[in-house]
């Protein structure tokens, strides 16, 4: 089984890998992990993970600026129907749109805008810390993960769904905020599961086991 990780400048990749290697491992399965700068890498995967840090305008003009890799993308995700898992901005990049240091194209796959969380709910921004989960829909990712788990988010934004059936856990931050969304072949987390120990391993797990 092999895992490519999308190396774009803009995520924490050894912590991830690191992550995955290890349920790898927990779950008896042989696999190897691909740290993939390069378009062609995404064809030989059996999953693929789009991780993101930092803001949404640098993190969507880093991806485009990696020649052919929103093609591959494409390919691989929307045609080829593989698994696919986005962490933080990596979730955030499947927007239509992102409100970050302006108006950016996001990759468009689950419709919707990423914007700013609102300071006059008289909350802390970012959201930095541990928030339990509502599990929204039922969905073989967060099989073994029930309401109330809590993940570790490191966030300014969140990702303002049009279509709600799209929503697969939520968090309250000042009102609901959306913390797992999926499509299809298409899974997004706005926390970090590499960061946020049993859950997050879990959750990982059942990427790696997931066959959409």
């Amino acid at each position: 089984m092999k895992i490519a990780i999308i190396d774009y400048g803009a995520g924490n990749l050894h912590s991830v890998s690191n992550a995955v290697l290890r349920c790898l491992s927990d779950l008896g399965i042989s696999g190897e992990v691909v740290l993939a700068s390069q378009p062609e890498e995404l064809d030989a995967a059996d999953h693929i993970i789009l991780p993101g840090v930092g803001a949404y305008s640098e993190c969507t003009a880093n991806l485009r600026a990696q020649k052919g890799m929103i093609e591959a993308l494409e390919e691989n995700i929307l045609r080829a129907g593989k698994p696919f898992l986005g962490i933080c901005v990596g979730m955030q990049l499947l927007a239509t749109r992102g409100h970050e240091h302006g108006i950016h194209q996001g990759l468009d796959w689950i419709s919707g805008d990423v914007i700013a969380l609102d300071p006059q709910k008289n909350i802390k921004i970012p959201h930095m810390g541990w928030n339990d989960l509502e599990i929204e829909k039922t969905h073989p990712i967060l099989s073994g993960i029930r309401a109330g788990t809590d993940m570790y988010f490191v966030h300014s934004y969140c990702f303002d769904l049009k279509d709600k059936s799209c929503l697969l856990a939520s968090t309250d931050y000042g009102g609901k905020v959306a913390a797992v969304v999926g499509k299809d072949n298409i899974i997004g987390t706005q926390f970090h599961p590499e960061k946020s120990q049993k859950y997050g391993l879990k959750l990982l797990q059942n990427f790696l086991q997931w066959r959409p």
